[in-house]
């Protein structure tokens, strides 16, 4: 990570100059975003692996449904009370320290997850699991407008957000193949071997981030003084017209808070799918567990490319509402097919992988929103309050669906709830003025 690519160095010409602007951004991408990529890959992976070792810790451990729903979800209540004030703390001591310490406490305690026994330690686990990474999200979010206008931030968003498909694609096979290969081992079950194995990675890419992460533009050793001139310039141009939040009036915004809700329903579908999408298959036939976690990287592979895609048009086009809003409602529809295909599992595979298209698309485009309104330590409390709103869907999320699961033996009435849900978001960022949000 600490060579510039060789086909993306910043060439010597004028500052000004638009081939020199955009290979200086090209040679910022290369460096920061791979690596960010890599953080929340493996951050997500700790988040949402408990999905998979479902298929076999309730077994072991004799947990219904909605201790189930109720531990994956009280994650996001850790998360939502830490989450305003690490934020604060990363716009105050800087990204590289605060995200190491994110990463590598939380690693731990997620490899501390294989001890878990009982209901009460599982629901206690996933609530330190949460309080350690609350922060991390909305600290990238705004690390990222450090380095990029918001003409050019849609794209990297939706880049760095591609982690989240990328960990369906990597980490369903890798969960899948442990589980199955490693259980007995030494007298441990495959879902603790799974924990273990998985919690490793973010502590040593958090000692990483040490090394190779820098908090701004100036400490940027990498870049020419030229190239450093240029992005300052980019960034305190847009800092004029948009100009410092006060904290108090950015938690005060009644724009911060629809944010916050329409990134509520968006994130109802999200975890409905991390949380849910092993089950959802293993109901339509598929019964052994590599398999289950195999046909899972389907959806996510194809959510890469819609990612990328839909966010290169959105930039393109000076775009925001609509960019959001129609993947939000794809993601509706593919929810509500995968009911009505559900003993078929071709179609109800293709049904979630449109689900699943949908809502990866959504979310990183919808953060081109806040952060075009947002702006100084402002940004920081309002991209965490956002953020926390949100996240308070993966609490409700597992835990509705599985109590609905419960109540009525099928996944039906909770995906038909989350379709609902993707479609109010849908209709709320229609509601947000273009002239906002457009640039």
């Amino acid at each position: 990570m600490n060579a510039a690519h060789p086909a993306m160095t910043a060439p010597e010409s004028p500052p000004g100059d638009a081939a020199f602007e955009a290979a200086t951004y090209r040679k910022v991408s290369w460096r920061l975003i791979p690596f960010l990529l890599l953080c929340y890959v493996v951050a997500y992976l700790d988040r949402v692996n408990v999905g998979f070792a479902k298929l076999q810790m309730l077994g072991d451990l004799k947990f219904s449904e909605t201790v189930y729903g109720l531990g994956a979800g009280i994650f996001f209540l850790g998360y939502f009370i830490f989450e305003v004030p690490s934020n604060l703390v990363l716009h105050r001591v800087g990204a590289r320290v605060w995200i190491a310490r994110i990463m590598i406490t939380w690693g731990v305690i997620s490899a501390l997850m294989m001890f878990v026994a009982t209901p009460t330690q599982f629901y206690l686990m996933r609530f330190v699991l949460g309080a350690a990474e609350a922060g991390f999200f909305p600290g990238i979010i705004l690390y990222l407008t450090y380095w990029y206008p918001a003409r050019r931030r849609a794209r990297v968003t939706a880049l760095f957000m591609t982690a989240i498909a990328v960990s369906g694609v990597v980490g369903g096979p890798l969960s899948g193949f442990i589980m199955k290969d490693l259980a007995g081992a030494y007298g441990w079950a495959g879902w603790q071997w799974m924990f273990l194995i998985e919690g490793v990675p973010s502590v040593v890419v958090g000692l990483a981030v040490l090394a190779l992460l820098d908090d701004r533009i100036v400490a940027a050793r990498w870049l020419d003084a030229g190239a450093k001139a240029l992005l300052q310039r980019s960034i305190e141009a847009e800092q004029r017209v948009q100009p410092e939040t006060p904290i108090g009036a950015a938690l005060g915004d009644g724009r911060v808070w629809l944010m916050g809700l329409i990134y509520f329903s968006f994130v109802m579908g999200l975890y409905g799918i991390g949380f849910w999408l092993p089950t959802l298959i293993k109901a339509t036939g598929v019964k052994d567990v590599l398999d289950i976690s195999l046909l899972t990287a389907i959806p996510y592979a194809f959510a890469v490319v819609a990612m990328i895609v839909i966010a290169r048009s959105a930039d393109h086009r000076a775009e925001r509402r609509w960019h959001v809003a129609l993947p939000g409602f794809a993601g509706a529809i593919g929810l509500v097919l995968s009911v009505a295909w559900h003993a078929d599992t071709a179609l109800a595979l293709g049904a979630l992988t449109l689900a699943t298209m949908g809502i990866m698309t959504a979310l990183p485009l919808f953060w081109s929103l806040p952060t075009a309104i947002l702006g100084g330590s402002g940004a920081a409390a309002g991209i965490a309050l956002i953020n926390s709103l949100g996240n308070l869907a993966g609490f409700a999320s597992p835990y509705a669906v599985g109590w609905l699961k419960d109540a009525t033996q099928s996944t039906d009435a909770g995906m038909y709830l989350l379709a609902a849900s993707l479609l109010a978001g849908g209709l709320l960022t229609l509601a947000v003025p273009a002239r906002l949000v457009n640039r």
